[in-house]
């Protein structure tokens, strides 16, 4: 009863608007590696358990048509921390890539690390009072010289492996350790609360990015077995059991986190946001049945992480900020990761960079209003890339998407967005027009970025074409060699 009430007082005093919005709020944005769009119960996954992610939509502001700027992650880390498209500055595939040299075409290799004179989102809030930090992965540059410490955070913890206790550690960091048998995502927490309670008395901004839920599958034995024995019962393979434990531990992070600034008396002066670097996986790019599962599926969303149908760029987006978010609303907008950019900025009253183009839009207006909408044409994407589908780019004007691809064929999908989430009906044949506005416009943005194309393949072998090359070694990837890991800490 008294939480009813409670929440009663909030909503009267948010809609006669006497609860204002704090000058400059705490961020914490939590970014998950590879979650899709049908991963948590609030976009209607009815098979794993995630009742703190799903409060966070009750208490905040779910959107449906949220996108990752890339269909892998580097490419949307480099958008959300530049508050650009990434075809501008060239990280367009995962950092180092791969490599497919007897393809049609001949893909660009991607821009190898953040340059540093890329005023980042954490550079851009850093002059108003902020206090930033970033735990997890970063992947955006390899050597000492590019690491987040060098990009304008002031606590940096890089952590590398995987998610079972014992493979992972922080990166030049021999003072942060986690408990032994401690998951990853706990330790992750562990970090973030820290940060936020030493850095309480100033404005704070905080980028979590834990490495779950990427593959390779890895969970505590507990929740396994939790989901295997619920898969068995309702005869139901996907989502496979370590994925599902593995997206309950991240819906246990996130609690820890909330629980956290509530603890701290912070939750009216912090802005919550809860989003993810691309589309689901199905399986592996270079699958192979004696070391590989099938992952999760996005139906009914057509593609998975590596492609720019809507499973692969389509993912959650949850913010919860009390002065300025209303309860349980739901927003429907086009919007994408390089809005969080203009947005953080907006909200910190800081500036944004002056010789920097920003291609994001703040999100500001569609907090406070969630019918609103944003004064922008049209939503680009740019995948010159061999993944799990052909290099292509593609628009969504509105209510239209239109795919190119780019690997020789002169293939085109049209797809009315708006009434074909699943993209069946593909439109290329019948709406002509349609198709050549949308292919001028996204010709004339393409342009407009520099962005780089694949050239045609003078050593194009349909016999080999198949082929994964590492491009660090410059030899075949050994694919059929590659083991299973172990599913849980009992496997080790």
């Amino acid at each position: 009863m008294a939480r009813v009430i409670v929440l009663s007082l909030f909503t009267l005093l948010w809609a006669t608007g006497t609860l204002s919005a704090a000058d400059q709020p705490n961020i914490v944005l939590i970014f998950i590696d590879d979650m899709g769009w049908k991963d948590v119960g609030c976009y209607d996954n009815d098979f794993v358990d995630t009742p703190r992610i799903d409060q966070l939509a009750k208490e905040g502001m779910k959107f449906t048509d949220f996108y990752a700027a890339g269909a892998v992650c580097s490419p949307t880390r480099c958008a959300l921390q530049s508050g650009q498209n990434q075809a501008r500055i060239g990280i367009t595939d995962f950092i180092s890539g791969h490599w497919r040299p007897f393809e049609r075409v001949i893909t660009p290799r991607p821009t190898m690390a953040l340059p540093l004179d890329t005023v980042t989102v954490a550079e851009a809030l850093k002059p108003a009072g902020y206090t930033t930090g970033y735990i997890g992965k970063w992947h955006l540059g390899n050597g000492p010289e590019f690491q987040p410490d060098r990009q304008g955070y002031d606590f940096s913890a890089v952590i590398g492996g995987p998610h079972l206790p014992g493979k992972y550690r922080v990166q030049g960091r021999s003072d942060l350790k986690p408990k032994t048998g401690q998951y990853r995502t706990d330790f992750e927490a562990d970090l973030s609360i820290d940060f936020i309670r030493n850095n309480k008395q100033k404005p704070f901004f905080l980028m979590l990015s834990p490495f779950a839920v990427h593959i390779p599958l890895g969970a505590m034995s507990d929740k396994v077995d939790k989901y295997r024995k619920k898969a068995a019962d309702l005869k139901q393979d996907l989502p496979h059991p370590v994925y599902a434990a593995m997206i309950e531990h991240c819906d246990e992070m996130v609690g820890r986190i909330v629980d956290a600034i509530e603890a701290e008396g912070l939750t009216n002066e912090t802005m919550v946001v809860f989003t993810s670097d691309n589309g689901g996986l199905y399986r592996r790019y270079d699958y192979r049945e004696h070391a590989d599962d099938n992952v999760s599926t996005q139906a009914p969303l057509k593609g998975e992480k590596g492609s720019l149908h809507e499973g692969g760029v389509r993912v959650p987006l949850i913010i919860k900020y009390p002065p300025l978010v209303k309860p349980g609303t739901v927003c429907k907008e086009p919007t994408i990761s390089y809005d969080f950019y203009p947005t953080f900025v907006e909200l910190a009253g800081a500036s944004l960079p002056k010789n920097q183009t920003i291609d994001g839009m703040s999100l500001v207006p569609l907090l406070k209003d969630p019918d609103a909408q944003l004064k922008r044409s049209a939503l680009y994407w740019h995948y010159p890339h061999y993944h799990h589908d052909r290099p292509a780019s593609s628009i969504r004007e509105r209510d239209w998407k239109l795919i190119e691809y780019l690997d020789g064929t002169g293939d085109i999908e049209l797809y009315q967005i708006s009434n074909d989430i699943g993209e069946t009906n593909n439109l290329a044949g019948e709406k002509k027009g349609r198709v050549a506005d949308l292919k001028q416009k996204l010709n004339s943005w393409r342009h407009s970025v520099s962005a780089r194309m694949p050239l045609p393949n003078p050593s194009y072998d349909p016999d080999k074409a198949h082929e994964w090359w590492n491009t660090r070694s410059g030899k075949p990837v050994d694919s059929d060699s590659r083991k299973r890991f172990p599913p849980t800490e009992k496997d080790l």
